[in-house]
């Protein structure tokens, strides 16, 4: 996936909610240091065994995600979460005793995930996602402790919220309280098996699939929403998850929808993309297969839910026709004439559940920004940056409305423009902060030699089948064990550099083709075995 997915964030529908009083919403999430009346107390050391679960459980709650900053520290905070509110810090939650949680009790770390209570007694504010989390068992939240208070401290202050008045009131979240928290732990159905219960408990509590996938009331309140139907999150569009079959996930498999949540990419339903690229990647995707398969079932088993009537417009009519050329100039050289895609490289249009979401965001986003390889999958090409946004608003509205795919052709230029300014990713060559560092440290290590680094900078339209196969053989020589998504991605990263500071590449569209071609390249290499 792209390497600039956006961090989970709290949801809010519509832009009216801002003049909603502070004492009906919630921004933020707070900080668990500097408690007085504790200062002496001493934590007990935890077996092995607790501790592993706990870290095991803080991987199914994605703590990391939003308490660890770009760069920094796992789970010393310091991450700014943009909301319409303002822009808000995470905590630092290492055993820091000045500055992190080594204070706490463990009835006050109960109490921040039970009733969203912070150490000092102040109301936390619903970033955090307590209304989910009060399901979770003490034992459980105790062994999430255990594993927290394993890590080395770290000393890092947490740096200052930037809300806006009235929201940064925290006590009038008392309201916001009252209306929307249900304090309660979960409660396993009797007339259901364990392993629906488990998967149950771990969608309603730690998972918390509902901050994204549900519904959102006009108060901005999730938990209480319509469950699991979709919704907008962060300029993105989580798709339905009920069993319907036409929007949900009812009309594929269970081991099709057990191969997606574990690895991102499974025929028919494509290839992950956005906020869910990080949940899967950090989260989802490192569950036991037991846990997996119990969410797998309960899932399938929730009630079908339609946002929206099917729209099936003329295939003869004339915006039909403009929609298809955009789609035929730009798409279908990779993903078939009928969006049928090719195997396990491309993934298919028809019948992909992003695709057929009641929101055409994500398809926008995916256009603008690319893909990065996945498992078998190619590199997406930021194709968007060559488009103009109404050619991009064509082809969503085509992809959308084609091949069996019903959903609203409602993408404009307008929205476009707005999305193209939020995509900020490395295929597009307009990441935040130019061009990432290389997440996989094996074949971090090999790009890093002198020798690789040398066929990188002079690699060119001229050379670059020779120089992949050359790239290629190193990172297999260096990091035998890397996949192959990994060497593909690892040697984009390390071609990006070469490619922002080349004078012969002016635009960002040039740079973008420019890093897209050697993707593809590299890519063909590795799934043709070196045959051009």
């Amino acid at each position: 996936m792209p390497t600039a997915w956006p961090h989970k964030a709290w949801r809010v529908s519509g832009r009216a909610a801002l003049a909603l009083s502070a004492c009906v919403v919630g921004v933020s999430l707070t900080t668990y240091a500097h408690a007085d009346a504790q200062a002496g107390h001493r934590q007990p050391a935890a077996s092995a065994a607790l501790v592993a679960k706990g870290k095991y459980l803080a991987t199914a709650g994605d703590c990391d995600a939003c308490h660890t900053a770009p760069g920094g520290t796992p789970y010393a905070g310091g991450l700014y979460m943009d909301t319409p509110f303002g822009p808000i810090s995470t905590p630092n939650i290492t055993p820091d005793k000045e500055t992190g949680i080594g204070n706490i009790t463990d009835d006050q770390f109960y109490k921040v995930f039970h009733n969203g209570i912070g150490m000092k007694g102040e109301r936390l504010y619903p970033v955090m996602p307590f209304p989910w989390f009060t399901k979770v068992k003490r034992d459980d939240v105790l062994a999430i402790k255990a594993y927290l208070f394993s890590l080395p401290p770290v000393h890092a202050p947490r740096k200052p919220n930037k809300l806006e008045f009235p929201f940064n009131i925290r006590s009038a979240l008392i309201g916001w309280d009252a209306l929307f928290l249900k304090v309660g732990t979960y409660q396993d159905n009797p007339r259901e098996s364990p392993q629906w219960n488990r998967g149950a408990y771990l969608v309603q509590g730690l998972e918390h699939c509902g901050e994204c996938h549900n519904g959102r009331n006009m108060l901005g309140d999730s938990a209480a929403a319509q469950a699991l139907e979709g919704g907008p999150i962060d300029k993105w569009y989580a798709p339905n998850i009920t069993s319907d079959p036409k929007e949900g996930i009812g009309r594929y498999s269970d081991a099709t929808v057990f191969q997606y949540l574990k690895t991102g990419t499974a025929p028919g339903m494509g290839v992950v993309a956005g906020p869910m690229s990080q949940t899967m990647h950090e989260s989802l995707g490192k569950l036991t297969d037991s846990d997996l398969h119990d969410i797998v079932l309960y899932l399938k088993s929730t009630p079908p839910k339609e946002n929206f009537t099917q729209v099936r417009p003329a295939s003869g009519s004339v915006q039909v026709a403009a929609n298809g050329e955009a789609y035929l100039n730009y798409c279908a050289s990779c993903h078939g004439e009928h969006g049928q895609g090719l195997g396990n490289s491309v993934p298919n249009l028809a019948g992909n559940g992003a695709v057929m979401a009641q929101g055409p965001e994500t398809v926008i986003r995916v256009i603008l920004g690319g893909i990065n390889a996945q498992t078998t999958y190619s590199p997406m090409p930021a194709i968007g940056v060559r488009m103009s946004d109404q050619e991009v608003a064509d082809a969503t509205n085509y992809i959308r409305s084609s091949w069996g795919n019903a959903a609203p052709a409602v993408a404009g230029g307008g929205l476009v423009g707005e999305l193209r300014r939020e995509t900020r990713t490395t295929l597009a060559m307009n990441a935040p902060n130019g061009c990432p560092k290389i997440a996989d440290a094996a074949t971090a290590k090999v790009i890093a030699e002198p020798a690789v680094q040398t066929i990188l900078a002079s690699t060119n339209e001229e050379n670059v089948l020779q120089n992949a196969d050359a790239l290629i053989e190193k990172i297999r020589a260096g990091a035998p064990k890397a996949a192959q998504a990994d060497i593909i991605n690892s040697l984009m990263l390390g071609y990006c550099p070469v490619v922002a500071a080349d004078k012969t590449l002016p635009t960002q569209a040039q740079k973008s083709e420019r890093l897209d071609e050697f993707a593809e390249r590299v890519y063909t290499q590795i799934a043709s075995g070196g045959r051009d």
